[in-house]
């Protein structure tokens, strides 16, 4: 039974203590596909996320030709083994001009770029499309790349769906620009070792290197003629948790991330010094953004000196979206800065924030590619997620300590948490928080069993 179009979350009454598992990342996980397609021989992958995006770009290589198995994770249920036979940069299946082979990428920008550049090593003709949403996010800078290196590539608008003609491995130069979003240069760099490109990067932008940088490190540790690879937790994922523990854990236990991420791939792993395990403090207490010259450049403002600095460009990643919702909640006003990318993403993001905070009463002000927001007494609201899992996961935190906060077409974490839900209701004894999660049309209490999200 799929998840109702709207429910509820009662505030627990006491607080919690439990150990929680989260998904492998998903960053790591679609990075981790593509090289181990491109290996010579047989990868198998342990704790990778199993998730609508991960699934659309395992579907899409198998339909270019992969032999991919599929094995339960006894440890996570929204984990897999996968195991891929690689064929050390030969795509056994193509298409023609007048019949390309059709690949659908759904709303994965992941697997959208990185396939891009993939399929010109093949020798044909390959459709991207995707949903209504990915017609509109960028692709222009990595398809001027594509072609550049010598590859054809058709679209009206130079986003999808596109028309790749593959012709396989060929020496070549580009340069590609990072402005609109890292995955361009991860989709070169991963493609690009088995294609024979020299890949040069223009507009760097702190926001977007550590994703490139996680790119090339997956690169080197990688088993390029197969072996075995293990992708660690979402860090992302877990900052959902972290942010529950500040709200209703205990502080001397409470909610613990199990296996949470210990290397620095992922930029988001840095979320637990924003709202650190041990402590109850709030957000600006914790931040270390409050020392970065980018406060500095504003003190000259007295009426900004009160507030805290928090940058998507060198603090936060996809993280930062919790921790916009749970400033609402801190004890002084922070400003988010550098939050442009997020208007490109699976939803308007920026706008999507200011608009469902201040639908919960908050104070929140948007101001070119920033938010400010000023903490006060909250309300609960039926909240508009805009099909985006990070919106429905955001607010259902904020619903563990404001009640009646209602979440539409929680389904939507299917992208990147399927059971996100059922790890809020399930007994802590059981790996979850104990949280009831209701219909609000006569208050019914949904089972565990009803809250996955398909």
């Amino acid at each position: 039974m799929s998840l109702p179009g709207l429910i509820e979350l009662v505030p627990p009454d006491k607080r919690v203590q439990a150990q929680i598992t989260v998904p492998g990342s998903k960053s790591i996980t679609n990075r981790a596909l593509i090289l181990a397609a491109l290996a010579d021989g047989q990868t198998v992958l342990r704790g990778a996320l199993w998730s609508e995006d991960t699934q659309v770009m395992t579907e899409c290589l198998q339909r270019l030709g992969f032999a991919i198995r599929v094995d339960p994770d006894a440890r996570e249920f929204c984990n897999r083994t996968i195991t891929v036979g690689g064929l050390g940069g030969v795509i056994p299946n193509a298409g023609s001009p007048d019949k390309p082979l059709e690949l659908f990428v759904g709303n994965a920008g992941t697997a959208a770029r990185f396939l891009a550049a993939f399929v010109c090593l093949g020798k044909g003709d390959y459709r991207l499309s995707g949903v209504e949403r990915m017609r509109s996010r960028p692709q222009a800078a990595l398809f001027r790349a594509l072609r550049s290196l010598g590859y054809a590539v058709q679209s009206e608008n130079d986003m999808l769906p596109a028309v790749i003609h593959g012709t396989g491995p060929r020496e070549a130069s580009c340069a590609v620009d990072i402005a609109q979003s890292s995955q361009f240069a991860s989709a070169l760099l991963l493609s690009g070792g088995e294609g024979g490109w020299n890949v040069r990067i223009n507009g760097h932008d702190d926001e977007e290197m550590p994703y490139v940088r996680m790119t090339q490190r997956l690169i080197d540790a990688f088993p390029k003629h197969g072996g075995e690879f293990v992708i660690e937790a979402d860090a992302s994922s877990a900052s959902y948790f972290l942010a529950a523990n500040w709200l209703i854990g205990e502080s001397n236990s409470g909610i613990t991330v199990t296996d949470y991420p210990q290397s620095d791939w992922q930029i988001d792993a840095a979320f637990q010094r924003f709202f650190p395990p041990a402590s109850r403090a709030a957000l600006p207490a914790c931040s270390p953004a409050d020392t970065r010259s980018n406060l500095s450049e504003h003190h000259s403002e007295s009426r900004l000196e009160a507030l805290v600095y928090v940058s998507r460009r060198s603090d936060l990643g996809d993280s930062i979206m919790t921790a916009i919702v749970m400033a609402a909640l801190g004890t002084a006003p922070v400003r988010f800065t550098h939050l442009e990318r997020l208007r490109a993403q699976e939803c308007e993001r920026v706008a999507a924030l200011r608009t469902e905070l201040t639908r919960c009463g908050a104070r929140v002000v948007e101001e070119g590619e920033t938010l400010t927001v000023h903490p006060g007494p909250l309300h609960g609201a039926e909240i508009e997620t805009y099909d985006d899992h990070r919106m429905a996961m955001c607010f259902a935190i904020l619903g563990l300590k404001i009640p009646g906060m209602r979440i539409k077409n929680a389904a939507c974490v299917k992208k990147t948490f399927p059971n996100f839900f059922q790890k809020l209701a399930n007994d802590p004894q059981q790996g979850g928080l104990g949280v009831r999660i209701i219909e609000p049309q006569g208050g019914r209490i949904l089972r565990v069993g009803e809250l996955f999200a398909e």
